[in-house]
């Protein structure tokens, strides 16, 4: 008898658990969205009977991409950077220019129009610079400590919260920044670095705060620190507050009349966890906050069985980016965190939101179903292994 060591790849899996607390999310959010049309709520917004349906397609269609991710191999895909990467950053670029717009309610230039779909081009950048950076990471994570190697990596990390900062959108620059903290801390980056990260990060929050932000943005910040001394600056989230408030315990129901809930701007979109706390209460909105909770939980439990630093990466990344989202939106309501942009995951109105999402939960279920098992086996040695 002698024994050896044998390398097999699990039959394709997919992390039910994980897909299965998406969709319920993604399926609450068509629901609220629906019942927002129904009772007229938004209709100043321009939140018509056709949005659930936008909702209700988007995250069918994005169900299916992560399905169909999830059968790729990573590897493979991040290989292909050449062609994404490039893409990502040409739709960002367009932008600036005349065809980028200003959707109504939001502070950036950050969207486009093509024909009758029109989308944030940062979602697809999100996506890229996930696989990108990851990619980088786990090709010179034995280098990345060396001064040459690690500005590398600063630079690579630097460049997309640079761009999406240039348009306006410093919601979607703190994701970057989330997602890169969360990627790099994972690889094996020396504690001389993360000891000087404080420094390093105070300067740059200092910057921002002097030659960047405006003098609208600082208010919406400063305001957190002083409640209370700026109605104009507090209106949406006091309301928000109000109407989470107004739900009480049970909630009021998706389908009361429409005079019974509290009108809160961008209600369908950033504000949209406002309208669960009215319709389902305080139950309802700590059980999506829940279901939330154990999605990037179980994000973060599938980046500790993959089979390579690679996969680890992504699913870091994709953690850091769910995670961050859930943050600053629910931080948003709660007056915990400046209005600053931010959807929640598969909730708030958006069909490149919700399709860019499922895209993320693709790739974490193809290193979940990409996984390899080494284990023992032991044989005689006439036997065939």
């Amino acid at each position: 008898m002698k024994s050896a060591f044998k390398l097999q790849k699990n039959k394709h899996l997919i992390d039910a658990g994980l897909i299965f607390a998406v969709t319920i999310c993604a399926a609450i959010g068509v629901l609220l969205i629906y019942s927002i049309a129904e009772n007229g709520i938004s209709a100043g917004e321009g939140v018509g009977g056709n949005d659930w349906k936008t909702q209700l397609f988007s995250m069918i269609i994005g169900f299916g991409v992560a399905v169909i991710i999830s059968l790729i191999d990573y590897r493979k895909l991040v290989k292909l950077w050449f062609i994404f990467a490039p893409a990502a950053l040409f739709l960002v670029a367009l932008t600036f220019t005349s065809l980028g717009y200003q959707r109504s309610g939001a502070d950036d230039q950050a969207w486009l129009q093509i024909g009758p779909v029109n989308f944030q081009p940062s979602e697809i950048l999100k996506i890229a610079f996930i696989l990108t950076f990851g990619y980088h990471l786990s090709k010179d994570e034995e280098n990345m400590n060396k001064p040459l190697h690690m500005l590398l990596l600063l630079i690579h990390g630097g460049f997309p919260i640079a761009v999406v900062g240039l348009q306006g959108d410093y919601g979607t620059a703190i994701v970057f920044v989330a997602i890169f903290i969360c990627m790099i801390c994972s690889a094996k980056i020396s504690w001389k670095y993360l000891a000087a990260a404080p420094v390093v990060i105070g300067g740059a929050i200092a910057a921002m705060w002097f030659f960047v932000l405006d003098e609208f943005h600082k208010k919406r910040i400063l305001i957190l620190f002083n409640p209370g001394s700026d109605a104009d600056i507090e209106y949406q989230q006091d309301l928000g507050l109000a109407a989470l408030k107004s739900g009480k315990v049970f909630g009021k129901g998706l389908f009361s009349e429409a005079e019974e809930y509290v009108y809160v701007p961008e209600i369908h979109n950033d504000f949209i966890f406002t309208y669960v706390g009215q319709v389902f209460g305080f139950l309802g909105a700590m059980g999506l906050l829940i279901i939330l909770a154990y999605i990037c939980l179980k994000i973060f439990a599938d980046s500790r069985v993959t089979c390579d630093r690679l996969g680890m990466l992504i699913c870091m990344g994709a953690f850091g980016l769910m995670l961050s989202h859930c943050i600053l939106n629910i931080g948003m309501v709660l007056k915990m965190a400046p209005v600053i942009g931010i959807p929640l995951p598969f909730l708030s109105a958006g069909g490149t939101a919700m399709v860019s999402m499922y895209v993320i939960i693709g790739l974490v279920l193809s290193t979940y179903s990409h996984r390899a098992v080494l284990y023992n086996v032991f044989y005689d040695a006439n036997e065939k292994a």
